[in-house]
């Protein structure tokens, strides 16, 4: 089996054999000619059905993710929704991870409900809690791991044992670590799905998202044959430039991740030993409690931190205040982003159980050099410290979890 990076360059990116071009043309085309009525060249009718652009990205994120098969979507919640359109039926039951991105509780807990679609949220890290909250009628497991925006690392063999027991599906969304740092099929899960928009595509210019399923049958029916099926006929595919530029990313998403990784480890202990920073949360940092975890179950920890800050006020002023981590949604481009989560990613968890510390700001380290983000952050903590209440306690080197 070719390793990673070979995959990522390789797989799905036959040469065009009519030039001899080393990228594959972008299939900019609605329809094909057909030879005959119904006598498709190559299987191509029309391109919601398939465009060999899209195909060859599904091919290829397929292959890094080691499932059966891949499908491409025109965003992150366009690939959630249209797997749960097509595994779950009215009056199922889904286990959701309680620390997870705020649109995807938005998509099961606003949309599907009017389908007679339920959901429990559950700690990720709490196995005996994700038990207790199965029901007779629970249809899927749904995780993020690291999760969005506190960074917990969940169990992923545990998860999945719990889904076989319940005779339940496992979904991982696994966004933040890519297939280069983990490959949850590979643990049990069922089907993974992306935001292509963030790593996976890498440079903040493209929207998209996908769905990797394994071979399992679900209610008598493959997954790949129920979610190809809702691809076709829900039509939210994405186009032949969005799968370009996807592809593309994917070919330098091991080297990206390499440098992603490295500088994330070193900004979050650097802001260990801030008096301005109240808690750290990154799983690279041993005091993490899902350090062990994730050492096992990833290459590496990611390019994603969050920290608290002082107070609400402190941590608007560092959100606000910074030259390179530029206030944004989204993450996992090349160029730094911070977000402030309860107002902006997970606004939609306000005033529920789940809503995100009114103190926690979280980073996406982007490739520039550390020397200048290290003086970013130094910026930024100056302005939380003018804006706070009085300087924070200096941290013990413990991971400071913020109450909920």
């Amino acid at each position: 089996m070719s390793g990673f990076n070979t995959l990522a360059v390789h797989a799905g990116q036959a040469k065009d054999p009519a030039t001899g071009a080393v990228i594959p043309p972008i299939y900019q085309t609605s329809t094909f000619i057909q030879d005959g009525i119904n006598v498709l060249r190559a299987g191509h009718e029309y391109s919601r059905g398939s465009n060999p652009t899209r195909n060859g990205f599904e091919t290829q994120l397929n292959a890094l993710e080691g499932g059966a098969a891949g499908f491409g979507f025109a965003s992150g919640i366009a690939a959630e929704d249209a797997l749960l359109r097509a595994v779950l039926a009215p009056g199922d039951h889904i286990v959701l991870g309680a620390d997870g991105y705020g649109g995807t509780h938005r998509l099961i807990t606003g949309l599907h409900r009017k389908w007679g679609i339920t959901a429990s949220a559950v700690p990720i890290t709490d196995l005996d809690a994700v038990r207790a909250a199965l029901r007779p009628n629970t249809a899927l497991l749904w995780l993020e791991t690291p999760s969005n925006p506190l960074l917990g690392i969940a169990d992923l063999a545990g998860w999945a044992q719990l889904a076989r027991d319940a005779g339940a599906l496992l979904v991982v969304d696994n966004t933040f670590a890519t297939p280069y740092l983990q490959r949850p099929l590979d643990f049990g899960a069922h089907a993974v799905v992306h935001s292509t928009t963030k790593y996976i595509g890498g440079h903040s210019d493209v929207l998209g998202g996908a769905v990797i399923v394994t071979e399992h049958l679900h209610r008598g029916t493959p997954l790949a044959e129920a979610v190809g099926y809702q691809q076709f006929a829900g039509g939210a595919v994405c186009g032949p430039q969005d799968s370009y530029l996807a592809a593309r990313g994917l070919k330098t998403l091991g080297l990206r991740m390499e440098r992603h990784c490295a500088t994330a480890a070193g900004l979050a202990r650097w802001l260990q030993t801030r008096n301005e920073v109240t808690g750290v949360y990154y799983p690279g940092l041993e005091e993490h409690p899902g350090h062990q975890l994730a050492a096992r179950q990833q290459r590496g920890f990611g390019g994603i931190l969050s920290l608290t800050l002082a107070d609400e006020p402190a941590a608007r002023a560092f959100a606000e205040s910074m030259h390179y981590f530029q206030l944004s949604v989204s993450l996992g481009g090349v160029e730094s982003l911070v977000c402030y989560p309860r107002e902006m990613t997970h606004a939609s968890l306000i005033g529920t159980p789940l809503e995100v510390p009114a103190n926690l700001v979280r980073l996406s380290v982007g490739i520039e050099e550390p020397e200048d983000l290290l003086a970013d952050l130094e910026r930024g903590l100056g302005a939380a410290r003018t804006a706070g209440a009085g300087t924070a306690r200096r941290p013990t080197g413990k991971l400071v979890p913020t109450p909920r």
